[in-house]
């Protein structure tokens, strides 16, 4: 949640139209004094503070609407990947994002898989996202939501031109051919305001008045599922804990549940933890016992005190586009899915990402609007696959599963299908590799298609994202990495840098060339040219520049 802290800026902003209430001038003279922006984002979540860090940045004007003053304590959101700490490296803030993890540094990031209860004698701990570390700049942590965004919270105060609302709630968006604008109002005051911008992003999650009002529609899978959900302390519980390797989520796995998963997440070593179960769909609160579903899931009694316990829906939702006109929208806004394998908050900084630079760089007159155009054509199809693909398959696989086999019934058949399930993680972190291959921004391979199906490779391939490799220096690639395009050239043909440099220059393609030699490891590339986009996925390969560079480059700007 973004810091009272904030305040200091909204005083500034909001100075006139205090004077002008004062004065008795009313409503329609602050509808006056509101400034225009370049970009309003409605909703200061880590995906709305995310976006606006990106785009200030960049050198665009925001303003940042959240309704809330203060934040929650909901330790959501905790597994980040390496990808998403290589954008904490990219906004200056990786050192402070690990100094706010909870966890020991050496404790280890991963899960528990156990069957029946945590009793039992049948669970591995298989190998998960560490196995791909090598092709990512950043290994990857695991801190509750609410410390992530104290650190953001603090970067952004820091970026004099992003004007944050606390307490100021978005009723209203309207927009024409050249604005769009926001009505908002002040919680619980008398304030109310019209911001004007160019374009506005709803960050306003799963009910997203923005998204409403721009009339997009969602739709997806769903489970017709009850939740639970605890964050609850207990040593005790720790404790029991110990006959496992150093784990931070511990998952059962029951056949009463046909696939939907029990869950265990540590919050800290020091006994605190929260719980997601499946539960009875007319569940209500008053006669719902809450240690019920500890104590199945664990398969012991154990004392605990609650901090928090509510109820949500397992479903799968995605928009049907992520921008209409003037109006956008990211994170939640945009797509929903159960918490089950870390992928909710990592997708919504990754919109954050492919959304900043695109929109910086129409605002800034050097890309087109099919660049912002392709933030939906890129980001939607990643997400289809991670909700229908990657858990709504994996649930129903695992219902299949545990309808199939069963000690009781047959111990050696479920011995030895349950062995077979020690390679089902690791072959997941492998094969899950977002790409924008079908982009029509990126020079991909013919008939490539977008999607968060892929392999992890060294290799430079058009719409991947680029592997690190040490250069020359000693510095890693991603150490040079420029905040536009950066050209890669690696022992190239005399003139292609050149004549890419030229291109760029002529098109106003911002661009930073990295030279050094093709040898040394950086030929595990298979390219001795590597055009990176800014956020670090490749928009085209070669060994010498194309015939025509300028279309090349008019396209991954999406100027032609």
């Amino acid at each position: 949640m973004l810091l009272v802290a904030a305040r200091a800026r909204q005083f500034g902003a909001l100075m006139l139209t205090r004077r002008a209430r004062l004065a008795g001038l009313g409503p329609f003279w602050e509808e006056l004094v509101e400034k225009r922006y370049q970009v309003v984002i409605v909703g200061g979540g880590p995906v709305g503070v995310a976006l606006a860090i990106d785009l200030g940045m960049r050198g665009i004007s925001c303003a940042l609407v959240e309704s809330r003053t203060t934040g929650h304590r909901i330790p959501k959101g905790q597994n980040l990947t390496q990808r998403t700490l290589e954008h904490f490296y990219f906004w200056g803030i990786v050192d402070e994002l690990r100094a706010a993890r909870l966890l020991p540094p050496t404790f280890a990031i991963g899960e528990i898989t156990a069957y029946g209860d945590l009793k039992t004698d049948y669970w591995h701990a298989a190998a998960g996202r560490e196995i791909v570390r090598p092709y990512y700049f950043q290994d990857n942590d695991r801190l509750p939501q609410y410390q992530m965004e104290a650190v953001l919270s603090k970067k952004l105060t820091a970026l004099g031109n992003v004007d944050v609302r606390l307490g100021w709630s978005a009723t209203g968006v309207k927009q024409d051919a050249t604005s769009v604008e926001v009505t908002i109002v002040e919680e619980g005051g008398p304030g109310r305001a019209v911001l004007s911008a160019d374009y506005v992003v709803g960050c306003d999650g799963a009910r997203s008045l923005v998204r409403e009002q721009a009339g997009i529609s969602r739709s997806g899978t769903v489970f017709d599922q009850l939740m639970v959900l605890m964050v609850f302390r207990s040593r005790e519980f720790h404790e029991r804990l110990q006959r496992f390797p150093e784990r931070s989520v511990y998952r059962v796995m029951h056949p009463d549940f046909r696939g939907y998963w029990q869950f265990f997440g540590r919050i800290d070593v020091g006994g605190s933890f929260f719980f997601h179960a499946p539960i009875p769909r007319d569940t209500k609160r008053e006669n719902f016992d809450f240690m019920g579903p500890l104590r199945r899931a664990a398969g012991f009694d154990f004392a605990a005190e609650f901090d928090y316990a509510g109820f949500w829906e397992l479903r799968n939702e995605v928009a049907e586009t992520y921008q209409a006109g003037r109006v956008l929208i990211a994170g939640d806004a945009a797509h929903t899915h159960p918490p089950y394998g870390g992928f909710g908050l990592n997708n919504g900084l990754e919109d954050s990402i492919n959304l900043g630079w695109k929109l910086a760089a129409v605002l800034q007159g050097w890309g087109g609007e099919a660049l912002l155009r392709s933030y939906s054509e890129e980001r939607r199809p990643v997400f289809r696959d991670v909700a229908e693909d990657f858990i709504a398959k994996r649930v129903a696989r695992d219902g299949e599963f545990l309808a199939k086999h069963n000690p009781a019934r047959d111990r050696a058949d479920f011995e030895q299908a349950w062995e077979a399930r020690k390679t089902d993680l690791p072959n997941r972190a492998q094969s899950y590799e977002p790409n924008y291959e079908g982009s029509p921004v990126v020079a991909g391979p013919p008939n490539g298609v977008t999607s968060a199906h892929g392999q992890h490779s060294f290799q430079a391939r058009a719409g991947h994202h680029l592997a690190p490799q040490m250069l020359t220096s000693g510095r890693n690639v991603f150490e040079e990495l420029g905040r536009g395009f950066t050209l890669i050239a690696l022992d190239e043909p005399a003139g292609s840098a050149e004549a890419i440099r030229n291109a760029a220059a002529s098109l106003k393609v911002p661009l930073k060339v990295v030279e050094d030699s093709y040898a040394g490891g950086r030929e595990a590339y298979g390219a001795r040219l590597i055009l990176v986009r800014p956020d670090q996925f490749i928009a085209w390969t070669g060994d010498t520049a194309p015939e025509d560079v300028p279309a090349l480059l008019r396209k991954v700007a999406g100027q032609g």
